[in-house]
C-alpha cells in the first residue's frame, strides 16, 4: 500500500484549523472552495460535488476533538479505480500561533499513488490558502 504524507504550516491558530477541518459539511466553504462546489452529510457520509458534477462518498471514520484528528475512506474506485483509500487529516501547534496541517492518504493500488499524491499535495496548500484568508476576514 502507498502511504502518502504532506503537511504544511497555516498561519491560523490550532483551534480555527481544526474547526475548519471538524466541520466535515462544510468542505466547499470552509477548505476547498474552488475544487469542491457542495458537500452534504448522509448517516456517516460525506458526499462532495464537484466542479464537473461528479461526486465522491467519504465514509467519515473518525472525528477526534481532543487529537484534533479527522479520518475518513474514500467509498467506491471513481475515476481513479482505487481498490482502497484510507485518509487522516491532524491539525498540531505549531509556534507563534500557527498550525502544523498533516494529511496522510493510504491507497490502493500501487500504480494511483502518483496521482493521489498531486491532488493532495495540490489541496493542502488550497486549504492553506482558504484557512489563512478566512482568519484575515475575522474583525
Amino acid at each position: 500500500m502507498a502511504s502518502i504524507r504532506v503537511e504544511t504550516v497555516v498561519a491560523a491558530p490550532p483551534d480555527e484549523v481544526w474547526a475548519a477541518i471538524a466541520d466535515v459539511g462544510a468542505v466547499h466553504r470552509r477548505l476547498l472552495p474552488d475544487r469542491v462546489t457542495d458537500a452534504r452529510i448522509e448517516g456517516d457520509v460525506r458526499v462532495l460535488t464537484m466542479p464537473d458534477g461528479a461526486e465522491v462518498r467519504e465514509l467519515i471514520v473518525a472525528i477526534d476533538h481532543a487529537e484534533r484528528r479527522l479520518a475518513y475512506s474514500v467509498q467506491g474506485p471513481g475515476r481513479m479505480a482505487l481498490v482502497h483509500h484510507h485518509a487522516a487529516f491532524q491539525v498540531f501547534d505549531h509556534d507563534g500561533g500557527r498550525s502544523r496541517l498533516v494529511w496522510v492518504t493510504d491507497v490502493l493500488p500501487h500504480a494511483v499513488a502518483p496521482a493521489v499524491r498531486a491532488r493532495v499535495s495540490v489541496g493542502i496548500e488550497e486549504m492553506r490558502a482558504a484557512l489563512e484568508s478566512a482568519v484575515r476576514r475575522l474583525p
